[in-house]
């Protein structure tokens, strides 16, 4: 079976991973897309190949395909099922699993992570735990779904806890494939939304994605030209998917009195001010890791029902043979969401 092999130092090649039959519980999936996302780097770019005591894992996090094959004892599933996988596995009995949040297992050595401690997404099949097998909508793509199953799925779990309505206005900082899809569910759901990007290739998608005004930093201080925009007050929400200090603050210093702020991009550092940061602003900070499985399914159901153009974002479509030349692409920072496709 061919899948990607991650060398380290920015490599990745093509190999024969062996053929996995699915475990009593188990399913087997065949791809037929699967995305690549900006949390693969730490292990695109390091200095070892990618593994797990020696014993290399597929990546890919971002799987969306068809199930071909089921274990002896799986109920709720049936082959020829069109499927969403979730990429995180537990002990399914904790509170959190129990609850969908299998990455939030109470139990440690049962955690598992698909395209990390077990195969991913980045070849022609992959074996799954049956619990981690979301319905995709007739009406979504198989490449819609690969885009649900992380980065769109993330910022509609982020706008939810953000409770964004159509009375607001929402700054969006960042706009790669997560802040892409933040702008279109809140269009939707009917708010103004302010895109803040450095770079004018993504905020022209974002743009053509329904934003309401844009802001570049090149051209001046964020919180100040978006109080601008807004009669001096600032957003009455604001989502930070950059994962940097410096959009971190500005999203803090953009928010109105009595505003919310909601942390979404991962890694990195940040020091606030405890009393004008937050304090005498009567603000309200979140923070927002992924999503359950039934966030999941809830995010692709709204997305069919609304008729949501998620399609419309992805700017790169490849075979997997070509998926180590998409990385390299993908990884100078390209616009847009990238997929690995299968006819």
């Amino acid at each position: 079976m061919r899948g990607v092999e991650f060398q380290g130092n920015s490599i990745a090649n093509i190999i024969d991973y062996p053929d996995i039959p699915p475990g009593p519980e188990q399913v087997l999936i065949k791809l037929r897309s699967s995305g690549l996302c900006g949390s693969d780097f730490m292990r695109y770019r390091a200095d070892e190949p990618n593994g797990d005591n020696g014993e290399l894992r597929r990546p890919g996090h971002e799987p969306c395909g068809e199930i071909v094959e089921l274990g002896s004892n799986v109920k709720n599933l049936k082959v020829g099922d069109r499927v969403i996988q979730h990429h995180y596995e537990g002990c399914r009995k904790c509170n959190y699993c129990l609850t969908g949040w299998q990455q939030l297992c109470e139990v440690t050595e049962k955690k598992e992570y698909y395209g990390g401690s077990m195969h991913g997404g980045h070849g022609d099949y992959m074996v799954a735990h049956e619990s981690t097998c979301v319905s995709l909508p007739d009406d979504l793509s198989y490449e819609t779904g690969a885009y649900l199953a992380c980065g769109a799925s993330t910022a509609f779990q982020a706008l939810k806890k953000l409770e964004v309505s159509g009375l607001e206005t929402l700054a969006v900082f960042g706009q790669g494939p997560v802040g892409l899809a933040a702008t279109m569910f809140a269009k939707e759901i009917g708010a103004r939304i302010i895109a803040v990007d450095i770079s004018e290739d993504r905020l022209k998608m974002a743009k053509d994605a329904g934003a309401w005004q844009t802001v570049n930093p090149k051209s001046g201080k964020v919180s100040e030209q978006i109080k601008d925009l807004t009669d001096g007050f600032g957003a009455d929400s604001t989502l930070e998917a950059a994962g940097l200090a410096e959009t971190r603050i500005s999203a803090v210093e953009s928010t109105r009195i009595f505003g919310k702020t909601c942390l979404v991009g991962e890694g990195g550092t940040v020091t606030y001010e405890p009393t004008p940061h937050i304090i005498h602003r009567h603000l309200t900070m979140l923070g927002s890791w992924t999503f359950s499985t039934f966030g999941l399914e809830e995010a692709a159901k709204f997305t069919a029902e609304r008729n949501i153009p998620l399609d419309s974002v992805i700017t790169s479509r490849s075979s997997i043979e070509d998926a180590p030349k998409a990385y390299t692409e993908f990884s100078k920072g390209a616009p847009g969401k990238f997929v690995i496709n299968w006819d």
